[in-house]
């Protein structure tokens, strides 16, 4: 596993995970499978669209999330 990905689910709340934490996982791992750090010209496109891909599911993954015991992190409500 490519060790060099920081960890965005709890205790680090989803809602604490910039997209730039979520967009450098996925390059990362687009990294790690593919082999290329940077990808030749001919592979660029096909490297990014998959950076892009995976950011995206990554996000999704986040925004899904629960944590144990305290049900989804909704917007708080005002305290009465």
């Amino acid at each position: 596993m490519c060790r060099s990905i920081k960890t965005l689910r709890p205790p680090v709340l989803p809602e604490e995970a910039t997209e730039e934490d979520i967009r450098a996982a996925a390059l990362q791992y687009v990294r790690k499978v593919s082999g290329f750090r940077a990808p030749a010209a001919h592979n660029k496109e096909a490297f990014d669209r998959a950076v892009d891909i995976v950011a995206q599911a990554t996000a999704e993954l986040l925004d899904g999330l629960e944590i144990r015991g305290q049900g989804r992190q909704l917007a708080q409500e005002p305290a009465a």
